[in-house]
């Protein structure tokens, strides 16, 4: 309950008074104040003031948040009041009302425990010398001037308070009338309570009043802004359903649907030049027939830019375990390429802002470059569009189309990110080798600003018009050739290049992907359809010829529909495949094994060629006969292997005497070298190592092991230098059972590329010269 205790005593005990540490508040003699009194020591110095003499020592602390003040967190200036009157309030709470009486230095404090009491000494308000009027007057009319202009920002402030004030004549009563009614903060009220001469309080107070006035202009100018705006945004609503009102009243119901596109803007996130944009656009709308072409143009319009995901990002943790996970699990292999891709995701997982990172992925066909690209959007937790390039000619395909013409639509990107639904998706740029240019435009150099990282974010569609900001989309790209793409466009990616499969690699792929994958798109069970090892080695050696897998795909898709077949009509309940079954299925071999010489011969020699589809082994053949000295080439050669043949003549009839050779051999002997299957162009230097043995055997009548194949190219003085292709190549020298491969000493590092399974079965000979070549082809 609350209860009124009244102050009744007025006997003064000396100097000593119970202390009240204010926080945020001064007292100043002559002045009424009440306060609220909660801290334990506070409410004890009230009641034992309120027994004793009824007076209690005020004083301000210099920081409000200290909750036990010491002497030090205290002003050294006081005053000392008469309580008046005290309400107690619940939670031990109490209302003061005090009264100043005089002003006083602290001169000690003592702190009893659960009470503060202060030795005072009292001071004069204010000092009696003398001053000079004529600035008294001064300053008491800035002060009245001042004071009016304060109290203008308080309408509730009473009209007799501010004549009381304006019609003071004393420069004390100013002060105190002013002082007592403005809510000033403490520590300027504390300065005007420690002055004592007239002239400089009314200096204070005048400059204490015109920073408060400044403040108050400024909150003044904030707030009117503000509630303007506020005006404004519900003007336009009240007006906007004042028309939908008459709209319906009219009978005129499509306007429901130009507000609607109205709200839809006013909760787009996009930027307020954007926003104005659409809302013009939508107002259009309001005054256009239904039925009217323009404004079918305006909805379409309308449509596709709120279809697009302003502002909608996907959040996903990215976990490099996790991504490695499922790039092992998708693919087989490729561990360059997988190594480069966790690098990949590793940035953006340490840096999600990261930008201007462009991957292309550039093989020949059907090596997974597109799956790749899903992974690693699983991977990154992403949305996923693909966007294919394939035959693309316009530029409008790439930027869209203004929205004035007929049939205009926006551009494929933005049609990827509608798509996608998510403003930070990743977009496979598909076959990006395969974009022309014709009349219509090159639409390589619009694709210039779309993977430029510095330019993207604020991408505009000739349909969309306002800015779309992809810069927080990651881009892959695809490519078959990539001398086909534009040099500029081929400056802002990185290139990842995919190998082409190797016959081990493509087993273990069909083992472990395709066969499951066809088994289930047939409906069939593993139990049913049982394709053994040899039977998949053969498919892949007899009926494909192809860097990647998916005529391979196709093969086993065609085993898979042949036992279904079998399975459905009650002829068998499962069917094995097996090698020798093969030819039934499938019909005869499509392909034969690469010719490969079986025994030592003369002139005979298995060289090693690398294809866009995988290594093959290339037997050369050289016969020396009697003639003029005229050298025969066959076996459709591009000029690079003519030079090296010529380049072996030379350097054979440097040899001659070592190898007992015809040291005039050019002048009375034909040559002719061949490379068999002519039919199929072979070009290239790696042939170099292949024609100079062949030709030395063939001269000097010393055969050529069968077990040996080679690869490298040759200078004229015999040196060999490293070529390209070893992986592919050493595969196809384990495919024909070669267990002896020559390669250039250059090349030894690149065996790390190579598969374990060849490096197991096969013995490399690291040739730094032709005759470390030569030691080991020919025979002892």
């Amino acid at each position: 309950m609350e209860q009124i205790i009244k102050s009744d005593k007025n006997t003064d005990n000396g100097n000593v008074f119970y202390t009240v540490a204010m926080r945020g508040l001064v007292a100043f003699p002559k002045m009424v104040m009440h306060f609220d009194v909660a801290r334990e020591k506070s409410v004890n110095a009230v009641e034992r003031a309120l027994k004793e003499n009824g007076k209690l020592f005020l004083v301000a602390q210099h920081e409000t948040y200290v909750d036990n003040p010491k002497a030090s967190d205290l002003y050294k200036v006081g005053v000392v009041a008469e309580i008046r009157q005290v309400l107690k309030l619940p939670d031990n709470i109490m209302k003061v009302l005090v009264e100043g009486v005089y002003k006083a230095n602290l001169v000690h404090l003592s702190d009893e425990g659960d009470v503060l009491k202060a030795e005072v000494k009292r001071i004069p308000t204010y000092s009696r010398a003398r001053y000079d009027e004529v600035e008294a007057e001064a300053l008491m009319r800035s002060v009245k001037d001042i004071f009016e202009h304060y109290a203008s920002f308080f309408p509730r402030m009473p009209k007799e308070l501010l004549a009381s004030v304006m019609a003071q004549e004393s420069p004390v009563k100013l002060f105190e009338a002013v002082t007592f009614n403005c809510n000033l903060n403490y520590r300027d009220k504390q300065t005007l309570l420690e002055e004592s001469n007239i002239i400089n309080k009314l200096s204070v107070l005048f400059a204490c009043l015109s920073s408060e006035v400044e403040i108050l202009e400024l909150e003044t100018l904030i707030n009117e802004q503000t509630k303007n705006s506020i005006e404004k945004g519900q003007k336009e609503y009240f007006l906007r359903e004042q028309m939908r009102v008459i709209q319906e009243q009219l009978g005129e119901n499509d306007g429901d649907e130009a507000f609607n596109y109205i709200n839809d803007i006013m909760s787009l996130k996009t930027d307020e030049k954007s926003r104005e944009k659409l809302l013009k656009e939508a107002d259009k709308l309001t005054k256009l027939p239904p039925s009217s072409q323009e404004a079918f143009v305006i909805k379409n319009y309308l449509d596709t830019v709120l279809d697009l995901p302003w502002g909608k990002y996907t959040r996903a943790k990215l976990s490099i375990d996790k991504a490695e996970a499922i790039l092992e699990k998708d693919h087989y292999g490729l561990k360059k390429v997988k190594e480069r891709i966790l690098e990949f995701l590793a940035v953006h997982a340490l840096n999600p802002e990261i930008k201007g990172q462009i991957i292309c992925l550039a093989g020949p066909p059907g090596v997974g470059k597109t799956s790749i690209a899903k992974s690693i959007a699983r991977a990154m937790g992403r949305k996923y569009a693909r966007v294919s390039l394939g035959g693309v000619r316009d530029e409008a395909d790439i930027r869209g189309h203004r929205k004035t013409y007929v049939g205009a639509m926006p551009g494929r990107i933005i049609t990827a990110l509608q798509q996608a639904g998510s403003a930070n998706p990743l977009i496979l740029f598909d076959e990006i080798d395969k974009m022309c240019s014709d009349i219509k435009g090159d639409p390589s150099s619009a694709m210039l600003e779309v993977l430029d990282s510095e330019q993207n974010n604020a991408f505009r569609d000739h349909f969309i018009e306002i800015p779309f900001d992809l810069s927080k989309a990651v881009f892959i790209t695809t490519a078959n050739n990539i001398s086909a793409i534009p040099q500029p466009l081929l400056d802002r990616m990185e290139i990842i290049e995919l190998p082409s499969y190797t016959a081990e690699e493509k087993f273990h792929i069909a083992r472990n992907h395709l066969i499951p994958k066809q088994l289930k798109e047939h409906g069939l069970k593993a139990s049913q359809l049982k394709i053994e090892d040899g039977a998949v080695h053969d498919l892949i050696q007899f009926y494909t010829k192809e860097a990647g897998v998916r005529t391979l795909e196709r093969y086993i898709a065609s085993l898979c529909r042949k036992a279904a077949k079998k399975i459905a009509s009650g002829e068998v309940k499962k069917v094995a495949v097996k090698s020798d079954s093969l030819k039934e299925l499938l019909g005869v071999y499509k392909y034969l094994p690469d010719l490969v010489s079986k025994e030592n011969q003369v002139g005979v020699v298995n060289g090693l060629a690398w294809t866009s589809v995988g290594g093959v082994l290339m037997p050369l053949e050289v016969l020396v006969l009697k003639g003029s000295g005229k050298i025969e080439v066959t076996g459709s050669l591009g000029d690079v292997m003519k030079e090296s043949a010529k380049l072996a003549v030379s350097y054979s009839r440097s040899i001659a005497d070592k190898y007992n050779i015809n040291p005039d051999f050019y002048k009375e002997n034909d040559i002719h070298i061949h490379a068999p299957e002519g039919a199929v162009p072979k070009d290239g230097p790696s042939a170099g190592v292949t024609m100079v043995t062949a030709l030395v055997s063939a001269l000097s009548g010393i055969p050529v092991r069968s077990d040996v194949a080679m690869t490298g190219e040759i200078t004229l003085h015999g040196k060999v230098l490293p070529i390209g292709g070893l992986r592919e190549k050493t595969m196809a020298a384990y495919k024909a059972d070669i267990r002896t491969v020559v390669i250039p000493a250059a090349n030894k590092p690149d065996l790390e590329e190579v598969d374990d399974v060849v490096k197991e079965k096969i013995e490399f000979v690291y040739a730094e010269n032709i005759s470390d070549v030569l030691g080991t082809a020919l025979e002892s």
